[in-house]
């Protein structure tokens, strides 16, 4: 355990910290910028008696947010990366969504191609919803008007993607960076849009 004595660092501290969660000890320190001292005080934990723990994903995700947000600063938002490890998780489930669609519809790689890229748009928007924006959570008619704009966006962001790497590729950019260089502007293009459209303006961990 890390103990902060002075008033003055918490202040200096102050306007980098983020207001959102449990993680004030960590963000001061952090924040402090190697200002402070830090000394360990053992100690041991009881079961819990009464309550419930907070501790849930979506706490492990803003912990994380918060350890990119001091890394990087605002030169690529903290939210982010928890957006691309979620995008991460919509290629696995494309994948598995596209083989077994093939394999059930007689080898139709345009149905199966199809319903895999709408399965994995739609768990990208609900895993975000948990997740990358659970401070800012939609909900009722807010929920599904975000899906419908969370569609439009993405399917914007796979036309960038294509067009990007098509047109590196014909000046004769090797394939795989082509193919790369599409991907990572389109995840950009993905991320700031639906931060503005779907959530609202929230592209940053602070408010």
């Amino acid at each position: 355990m890390a103990l902060v004595r002075r008033r003055d660092v918490f202040l200096d501290a102050k306007p980098r910290l983020i207001p959102n969660g449990f993680k004030i000890l960590l963000d001061l320190i952090a924040a402090a910028r190697g200002s402070v001292r830090i000394r360990e005080i053992p100690y041991r934990m009881r079961s819990r008696l009464h309550g419930e723990s907070k501790l849930s994903a979506r706490v492990i995700a803003e912990f994380f947010m918060l350890i990119f947000y001091h890394l990087f600063g605002r030169l690529i938002p903290a939210r982010f990366f928890v957006f691309s490890a979620v995008g991460l998780i919509g290629v696995g489930v494309h994948l598995a969504v596209l083989w077994s669609a093939f394999a059930a519809t007689g080898g139709n790689f345009v149905l199966s191609q199809s319903l895999a890229t709408w399965v994995a748009m739609t768990g990208n928007f609900f895993l975000n919803n948990v997740f990358t924006y659970g401070d800012q959570r939609l909900r009722g008619r807010r929920m599904w008007r975000g899906l419908f704009s969370f569609y439009l966006a993405c399917s914007m962001g796979a036309i960038i993607n294509l067009a990007v790497a098509d047109w590196l590729y014909l000046m004769s950019v090797s394939y795989w960076v082509a193919g790369l260089a599409g991907a990572v502007i389109a995840a950009f293009w993905n991320f700031f849009t639906t931060a503005s459209v779907t959530w609202g303006d929230a592209g940053d961990v602070k408010r």
